[in-house]
């Protein structure tokens, strides 16, 4: 029976009750078998418990040689052992482009989604269990995006970081603003309740750090333990009156149709280990962003600045 089931990455975070990004870890090493169907990752029932009973007698998982198969439109292709799967870790739609990108690019690396913040991803990058990172961290104190975090984060590591893209970060407002929010001293008005953004996500720093910057106290801030896990989240809470303000990026504003103040333009970097492994797969990456295919793609998105897209923002000795 089991031969008939399997898994999704998050089904399989839930059973071994890890995260997604550890599940990712694993297939990436080649201990637990998986395949794709279309984007999506799947492991059989099978293969899981044969992970399982090695990792309980305290054996080292044999890895696979042959299990990870792509489903394409066109049938299925088997994969060469010597594919090497990639994770690339952040949120936005352009990392899916970019994968999609990797992929009709490369016979030799198969990139894998985690959907993980921009802090959780650094950290994971940290830890050897994500290739490529996404993020978008506002430092109160210099007034920079980025580097100060990775600086912190990836301290003894040799690191690229290339600018993707760039974005407006604002206020979600209902329709017509009846409450006539306009700056983060509002947040702390009676009768006004905000949603907030997942810890560990960029936007969440973004709050926390201009909340700190005007001498807010979260625990003056009415809905700041409301936590949403996506911009259309927070959006989609504001429009339906659940709240009155919340912080997230223009494009979602305008797929959720509530009103966007815009506060400032945040700066969307990719970090990428400089190793002798990477070393092709970093020109590759910096072929797919600077060719006019991939940024036409993101420019008919809207709501990107493509201005420094490609361009390397810092890169360590």
């Amino acid at each position: 029976m089991t031969d008939t089931i399997s898994y999704t990455t998050e089904e399989i975070a839930h059973i071994l009750k890890v995260s997604k990004l550890t599940v990712y870890d694993l297939i990436k090493k080649g201990v637990l078998p998986s395949y794709r169907v279309g984007r999506q990752i799947r492991v059989d029932a099978h293969d899981l418990e044969t992970y399982k009973d090695q990792a309980k007698g305290g054996k080292t998982p044999v890895k696979s040689e042959t299990r990870v198969t792509a489903v394409h439109s066109e049938g299925p292709k088997p994969v060469a052992t010597s594919t090497r799967q990639i994770i690339i870790s952040g949120q936005d739609i352009s990392l899916d482009i970019l994968a999609n990108y990797i992929e009709k690019k490369s016979t030799t690396i198969r990139p894998l989604r985690s959907y993980a913040g921009s802090l959780n991803s650094l950290v994971a990058m940290y830890q050897g269990k994500a290739d490529v990172v996404s993020t978008h961290l506002y430092d109160g104190d210099t007034g920079a995006y980025n580097l100060p975090y990775i600086r912190r984060i990836l301290v003894g590591h040799s690191y690229i970081v290339i600018n993707l893209l760039s974005r407006w970060e604002g206020f979600y407002v209902q329709k017509g603003n009846p409450k006539n929010i306009q700056t983060w001293a509002d947040f702390i008005t009676p009768g006004i309740t905000m949603v907030n953004r997942e810890k560990g996500s960029g936007a969440r720093v973004l709050i926390d750090e201009h909340l700190r910057l005007s001498g807010i106290s979260p625990y003056d801030v009415e809905g700041y333990d409301i936590e949403e896990s996506s911009h259309i989240g927070v959006a989609s809470k504001v429009v339906s009156g659940q709240a009155d303000v919340g912080v997230g990026i223009e494009k979602a504003a305008r797929l959720v149709d509530v009103d966007f103040i815009p506060i400032m333009k945040e700066h969307y970097d990719l970090v990428i280990m400089k190793t002798a492994q990477n070393a092709e797969f970093i020109e590759l990456l910096q072929d797919i962003v600077h060719s006019d295919a991939f940024q036409n793609e993101l420019g008919a998105i809207g709501g990107y600045d493509l201005s420094r897209t490609g361009q390397i923002i810092y890169e360590t000795p």
